[in-house]
């Protein structure tokens, strides 16, 4: 059997990306991000196993079905980066806009595409 393709939401960057009041409450806003994934899913291409990569604030937010909440213990670009690493030569797909992340990323052979591609 095969898998779908993992995608790799970077919470922080995307959550930060429209300048809805998150800083506020950084914790429902990844909150919303994870029940959109879980509504809309991810890019075009899909259907994808998601995984949202939360930090700081936002950590403790609970997995849904559909979505898998991951909470970064420390940096979420190093538990992102680790996990395109681990991705086995499946087809990964990252979400962030950070470009230092990006070339990580890419060095695991995983492709990048920024917030707005999400619907």
């Amino acid at each position: 059997m095969d898998l779908l393709p993992l995608l790799i939401v970077d919470g922080a960057n995307v959550v930060g990306s429209v300048p809805d009041g998150w800083w506020k409450d950084r914790r429902g806003a990844a909150e919303r991000l994870r029940d959109r994934l879980a509504e809309r899913g991810g890019p075009e291409g899909g259907p994808y196993e998601i995984v949202l990569v939360v930090e700081g604030r936002a950590r403790g937010v609970e997995s849904v079905p559909g979505v898998r909440v991951e909470d970064a213990p420390g940096s979420g670009d190093d538990l992102i980066a680790e996990l395109a690493r681990n991705a086995a030569g499946r087809p990964c797909l990252v979400v962030t806009a950070d470009r230092e992340l990006r070339r990580r990323v890419a060095e695991a052979g995983a492709d990048c595409v920024g917030p707005r591609s999400l619907p």
